[in-house]
Formats: structure tokens, C-alpha cells, sequence
């Protein structure tokens, strides 16, 4: 069953049920899935205002970005069920690592649209941070558990080393997002 195109209420019912799967991993991607999403919406309502017209090169290639990254995520929705069911730990390997990477990629997106996305849709661009790195952390539980599995050493100091280097890369964007987003919205509170 693709998910991508089931409404969310048969996605959450299958995922609250006793199913073998859709299960966290599954869940993390979808979870990316809207972080990107409210990437997209931050610079589609930015897109086309006189105030951040000097930005919209850059804001179009987010946006690109963004929108390839969300239909990614949704892919692994389903993949990361059909890679549980596959009882393949490669395979179970493989889709939470690709969900790592993509996460990471997704997270540096999000410090440019503190200055040059819409002022009105700031606290999205936290949002979106939080749900990345959230995303990004259920990954790193579904890879470690995988590579208990793999027992292949080398393989998982590779994987662990990559994974730590993104690890701070996506803590540091969402700690810093989150701070700026939130003196920027208690400014704008008191002005």
C-alpha cells in the first residue's frame, strides 16, 4: 500500500494499529515531509512581495529545493515500510540513512528564511527546524537499531562518524533558528 496517496486518518489508523508497519520510520519521514512542506509555504508567501524582492533568486532555489526534499521524504514514507517488510537490515539500513541525509539537507534551508522569508510566517521556519531535527533523531534510532543488526564494523563506524557530523550540523541550525525566531517574534511583540 503507497500511503502518499491515502488520506491521514487510514495512515494514522495503520500506524496506531497492530501492524508490523508503518511504524517510527515511517512516521519520521512523514514528519520531515512537513518540515518541508512549511519551508515551501514560508517562500511561497514571501515569493512575489516588493519588501524581499532582492531575495527571490535565492528564495526560488529554496523553494526548488524544498519542494523536491518534501516529495523525497513522502517517497520514504512508504519506502521505509516496504524496507521494514523486506526483513533485508540493508535495506532497513539504507532508507533511515537517506531520511538522515535529507533531514540535514532540509535544516539549511531554514536559516536564510529567517532573514529573507516572510516576517509574518517566522515562527514556521522554527517549526520547520523542530520537525527536521525531530525527524533526524528518529532516524538515528532506526539506523543504530539497524546497524546492531548489521554486524558489520567498519560499516557502522563509517555510518556513526557521518552520522554525528550531521548531527551538530542540524542540533546547531534548529538551536540557532530557535533562538533568532524568538528574539525576532518578542521584538515584534514590544514594538
Amino acid at each position: 500500500m503507497e500511503y502518499k496517496d491515502q488520506n491521514l486518518t487510514k495512515y494514522l489508523d495503520d500506524l496506531s494499529a497492530r501492524l508490523p508497519a508503518p511504524g517510527g520510520g515511517s512516521a519520521a519521514a512523514l514528519n520531515a515531509a512537513m518540515g518541508a512542506s512549511l519551508i515551501s509555504m514560508v517562500v511561497n508567501f514571501t515569493l512575489g512581495k516588493p519588501k524581499y524582492a532582492p531575495f527571490e533568486a535565492e528564495l526560488k532555489d529554496i523553494l526548488a529545493k524544498s519542494e523536491k526534499l518534501r516529495k523525497d521524504f513522502l517517497d520514504l514514507v512508504d519506502l521505509d515500510v516496504v524496507a521494514y517488510q523486506s526483513k533485508d537490515v540493508r535495506k532497513a539500513l539504507d532508507v533511515p540513512l537517506m531520511l538522515a541525509r535529507l533531514c540535514a539537507q532540509a535544516a539549511k534551508l531554514c536559516p536564510a528564511l529567517i532573514k529573507k522569508g516572510n516576517i509574518y510566517l517566522i515562527s514556521d521556519v522554527a517549526v520547520a527546524a523542530v520537525l527536521l531535527e525531530s525527524a533526524f533523531v528518529c532516524a538515528a534510532f532506526n539506523i543504530e537499531i539497524n546497524l546492531k543488526s548489521l554486524g558489520q564494523k567498519k560499516l557502522t563506524q563509517g555510518i556513526r562518524k557521518e552520522l554525528n557530523q550531521m548531527n551538530k550540523i542540524v542540533q546547531r541550525i534548529r538551536k540557532n533558528t530557535e533562538d533568532r525566531v524568538g528574539k525576532i517574534i518578542k521584538s515584534v511583540g514590544s514594538s
